[in-house]
């Protein structure tokens, strides 16, 4: 992770897309603005999400089997929801690049503590 952070610090630079740091207005609207494209990344992610889920039920409709069906639709999306998800971790670089964070340390440091959280979600045991 500490690479992949590098590597968007250096590439946002050399493509001049690094967040406005000349005053707080413009730091401000820079913040905001890739805010703004962040959220619309994450909704091309839920897009790809529901063409899958379109494309299951139309195969299994035409008499596929459901396991078969959904198998088949994360391949149809497979290319362009890994495009969608790097350009999410594009602009969580990009923020986190901007504050300083080291996301590696703070990825693990936040795991642990939802591990050891006492109202966590619970899941369902599979038998």
């Amino acid at each position: 992770m500490k690479e992949l952070q590098a590597f968007a610090k250096n590439y946002q630079a050399e493509m001049n897309w690094e967040i406005s740091t000349d005053n707080y207005e413009r730091t401000r609207a820079s913040l905001l603005n890739n805010y703004m494209l962040l959220t619309t990344e994450v909704a091309e992610v839920a897009e790809e999400l529901r063409k899958a889920f379109n494309h299951t039920n139309t195969l299994i409709n035409n008499g596929m089997d459901e396991r078969e069906a959904f198998e088949a639709a994360k391949d149809a999306v497979r290319e362009d929801i890994g495009k969608e998800l790097a350009d999410c971790i594009a602009y969580i670089t990009k923020f986190a690049n901007y504050f300083e964070v080291d996301l590696e340390d703070s990825f693990y440091q936040k795991m642990e503590e939802v591990r050891n959280r006492k109202n966590r979600d619970v899941g369902v045991i599979k038998k």
